[in-house]
């Protein structure tokens, strides 16, 4: 890289983050720009001390009140509330913005970075989900260029480079399974809180550990790759690979598959993004082929994983179907976290909940933003019943 790399990182607190914020501390070459975090406001002022950004976002006023910001270094400038976020994804001295805040609280970050033309290292699959339509159109006019940072869409693109578009036959995202893979039905439904925030591979938040345990977060990749890939919902398939050493494939039209492997470890799709198009010496640790291993490649079971079908069917649908089902699983997941809903029930409030909806077919960010509302409504009436 010629030129050192401005960044700001939307969700520093986060797992991705708080990743991204160790790529930055090995890597020559790049420097923290501006950060934001929600309520660990402890984390926040531990990172600013170390990164010295010009300024920092505490986007909950609530648990900003008061906390003590007296450590923050005398060069960082504090503001408080989730309407700057906009202003440090935007700001004339970025060039990557990471957008790695969860759930639809990151559609206003991931816009306001793609309409002033940033690199946008995308960790938010749900602005993709909610508006892809909306954020593919305007990286188009703005020059945005969007890079993934999801372990599989990063391989994904990574792959997608051993040939031209019109030479793709399908993309196959990969999943781990999650911890109830090998679940019966009977058993599934008794599924707890700590059994579903107990991942065997990743270690993630809990609204990304449920999403994974249920396979919605792999629905929701499956929707986030017809945006980013431009393709339609015909050509993407998911696998399930225990092991998550092959993050995912990519097959042409003579039949070549390229796959992209490595250990498990977000550092690695994360620092190919702020360093694209170029290759740097890995933080990540390289695949150990000295030591015998089993890949293996199972076909997902949407019988007892039904949120994966959801995915799909969002995916081939566009309009108003993917804000209605970011929507009712977010509110789903919390209720399941609150132990006010049944693991196996998330998936079913889903998709009762999208069928009733008045489906739109090209709508703008205003009709999004009244089906997210609405979705959640109903899926408090839903557990009311």
């Amino acid at each position: 890289m010629t030129q050192p790399k401005r960044i700001s990182i939307l969700g520093v607190t986060g797992s991705i983050g708080q990743s991204t914020l160790d790529v930055v501390r090995q890597t020559d070459g790049m420097s923290v720009f501006a950060m934001s975090g929600h309520s660990a406001l402890e984390s926040l002022v531990e990172a600013a001390k170390e990164f010295q950004p010009k300024f920092v976002v505490a986007t909950s006023q609530s648990a900003a009140d008061g906390f003590d910001f007296g450590d923050l270094p005398a060069g960082t400038e504090l503001l408080v509330g989730s309407h700057h976020i906009a202003q440090i994804a935007s700001a004339p001295e970025v060039d990557v913005v990471v957008a790695a805040i969860v759930g639809i609280a990151g559609l206003p970050g991931t816009m306001a970075a793609v309409e002033a033309g940033k690199t946008v290292a995308l960790a938010n699959k749900e602005s993709l989900v909610v508006a892809g339509s909306l954020i593919t159109a305007m990286a188009a006019s703005s020059g945005s260029r969007i890079l993934p940072v999801d372990s599989e869409h990063s391989a994904v693109f990574q792959a997608l480079q051993s040939g031209q578009p019109n030479e793709v036959s399908r993309i196959v995202l990969t999943a781990s399974g999650g911890p109830f893979r090998d679940f019966s039905d009977s058993e599934l439904k008794t599924v707890t809180v700590e059994q579903a925030l107990a991942h065997p591979t990743w270690q993630m938040g809990d609204k990304i550990s449920v999403d994974s345990a249920t396979m919605m977060n792999k629905a929701l990749e499956v929707i986030e790759a017809r945006w980013l890939f431009d393709l339609p919902a015909a050509k993407i398939e998911v696998v399930v690979h225990p092991q998550s050493i092959v993050h995912s494939m990519v097959e042409f039209v003579d039949h070549s598959t390229v796959a992209q492997l490595s250990p498990p470890d977000m550092r690695l799709p994360i620092q190919y993004a702020l360093t694209w198009p170029d290759r740097i010496a890995g933080v990540s640790p390289p695949l150990d082929l000295s030591r015998p291993q089993t890949l293996e490649f199972i076909p997902p079971d949407t019988d007892r994983f039904p949120a994966l079908k959801l995915g799909f069917d969002v995916a081939a649908r566009g309009g108003t179907s993917g804000a209605v089902l970011n929507a009712a699983n977010e509110s789903a997941v919390a209720a399941f976290l609150k132990r006010e809903l049944s693991f196996t029930d998330i998936a079913i409030a889903c998709q009762e909940i999208l069928e009733q909806h008045d489906f739109i077919a090209d709508p703008n960010l205003e009709q999004l933003m009244a089906c997210d509302q609405w979705a959640r409504q109903e899926l408090a009436k839903w557990i009311s019943v």
